[in-house]
C-alpha cells in the first residue's frame, strides 16, 4: 500500500503529501487551541509542540494536508500509520481540521477518502482516539467502527504516554453500510 498516494480527491476536498515547506501554513491552522482541547496532547497549537507532530508526519511518510477544493486554503491534516501486511490493517489518525470546518461534512469526506483508499489494500481500519477525545469518538462511531480495546500511547515528542481507545472498521462492515 503506497501511504502518500496523490490522487485522493472529493467534492469537498483533496489530499495532498505533506512536505516540509508545509510547516508555517498548516500551523497556522494547528495555532487554534480549541481544536486540541480534547486530545492527548492538549497544548499541540503551541509551535514547538507542534513542530514534533509535524515532524512524526513528515516521518511517517504517511501524512497530508487536506485542502478545501473550493478555496484551494489548507484546513487540517491526517496520515496513514502502522501498516500491518500480515494482518492487512492501517491505521488513520493524526487527524485534525480547522473548527470552521466542523459540522460540514469535511472530516466525514475525509475519512471516507482515506477508508475507501485503504480497503484497496487492507481489510481493516484502525483508528486511536484519545480516551477523553469524545467529538472524535462519536464522529468515528457514526461510520460505523466499533470499539476494540484500549492502548496507552506515546506520541511523537510527548514526555508521557495517553490512555487511547482503538476501534476498528472492517472492509466487510465498511461495505455493507456504504453500498450505493
Amino acid at each position: 500500500m503506497n501511504l502518500q498516494p496523490t490522487h485522493l480527491q472529493s467534492d469537498l476536498i483533496k489530499l495532498i503529501p505533506l512536505q516540509e515547506k508545509d510547516f508555517d501554513q498548516l500551523f497556522e491552522v494547528a495555532s487554534d487551541p480549541l481544536i486540541w482541547e480534547q486530545h492527548p496532547t492538549r497544548n499541540r497549537y503551541q509551535k514547538e509542540v507542534f513542530q514534533s507532530f509535524f515532524d512524526g508526519g513528515i516521518e511517517s511518510k504517511g501524512a497530508f494536508l487536506v485542502i478545501n477544493l473550493a478555496t484551494g486554503a489548507i484546513i487540517g491534516s491526517s496520515r496513514y500509520y502502522d501498516l500491518d501486511p500480515e494482518n492487512k490493517s492501517v491505521a488513520i489518525g493524526y487527524t485534525f481540521i480547522s473548527r470552521q470546518y466542523w459540522g460540514k461534512n469535511f472530516n466525514r469526506s475525509l475519512k471516507n477518502l482515506m477508508i475507501n483508499y485503504a480497503f484497496e489494500s487492507v481489510d481493516s481500519v484502525i483508528f486511536h482516539i484519545g480516551e477523553n477525545n469524545i467529538r472524535s469518538q462519536k464522529a468515528i462511531g457514526k461510520i460505523g467502527a466499533e470499539k476494540i480495546g484500549e492502548e496507552t500511547m506515546t506520541y511523537n515528542g510527548d514526555l508521557q504516554s495517553n490512555l487511547n481507545f482503538v476501534y476498528r472498521i472492517t472492509k466487510h462492515n465498511w461495505k455493507s453500510l456504504h453500498k450505493s
